[in-house]
């Protein structure tokens, strides 16, 4: 299939309902509205196609955008691929969700994350945080730089509630992966959480909230599953 005759399947698919949430999660036209439910049967059709993925996120549509993550040959992706995905990326979302998703299971995802962070644009910063949120969640920590995500979690503490609104969001999600996900950094990120705080986020016209780091993290230890983690970025 090419990249316009999904479109047009997407076009079909595509409700009202589901379009108006999205625009008032600050998701910018073109948007058409397909439930992702509708984009995962795509997927399994599909599976992996890099060429596509890629022509599918030059639609600049988003539903299309998101589509494209799901459907990206992670491994494939290059540095100069994930680079372009972050600078036309049209919102935060895209950021926080595909484009993220999609570095953290390529071989670039770390080094990317840490590019991304140092950013002054609000999407990209957003997209090298929820990088790492993904990473830790997925990689064994014999394969993560231990002492960078504890410099990384003191360095949220000092600059989080100075930090752009989405950016604020996606610190306050890698605390929590942290804590959830890195077994022997459980205690320091719960304690991080604590020193920060409640952290403020203007969520729009949704009902989002956003989650207290140190109770986040201990309803999974109340669970046992501090350390587990997750088969893939994606979802």
């Amino acid at each position: 299939m090419t990249a316009a005759e999904i479109v047009q399947e997407l076009e079909k698919l595509a409700t009202e309902s589901i379009r108006n949430v999205l625009l008032k999660h600050g998701i910018p036209e073109p948007v058409l509205g397909v439930k992702v439910e509708e984009l995962k049967k795509i997927q399994r059709r599909v599976k992996r196609d890099y060429q596509l993925s890629l022509d599918l996120y030059d639609t600049g549509i988003y539903d299309a955008m998101y589509l494209a993550g799901l459907i990206a040959d992670d491994r494939r992706m290059t540095k100069k691929d994930l680079r372009k995905w972050v600078r036309n990326a049209k919102s935060t979302a895209l950021c926080g969700t595909t484009v993220s998703w999609v570095a953290a299971e390529s071989l670039h995802g770390w080094e990317l994350a840490l590019e991304w962070i140092d950013s002054i644009r609000e999407g990209v910063a957003v997209a090298g945080w929820e990088t790492l949120s993904s990473l830790v969640g997925i990689r064994d920590d014999v394969h993560l730089d231990l002492d960078k995500i504890r410099q990384l979690l003191v360095r949220i503490q000092a600059d989080i509630h100075s930090s752009p609104n989405r950016v604020r969001y996606s610190m306050n999600g890698f605390v929590i992966a942290v804590g959830t996900h890195v077994s022997s950094l459980s205690d320091f990120a719960s304690q991080s959480g604590t020193s920060i705080g409640p952290v403020t986020v203007d969520v729009g016209d949704t009902s989002c909230k956003v989650p207290y780091a140190p109770e986040s993290i201990e309803k999974v230890r109340k669970k046992g599953a501090i350390g587990k983690k997750r088969k893939t970025a994606k979802c």
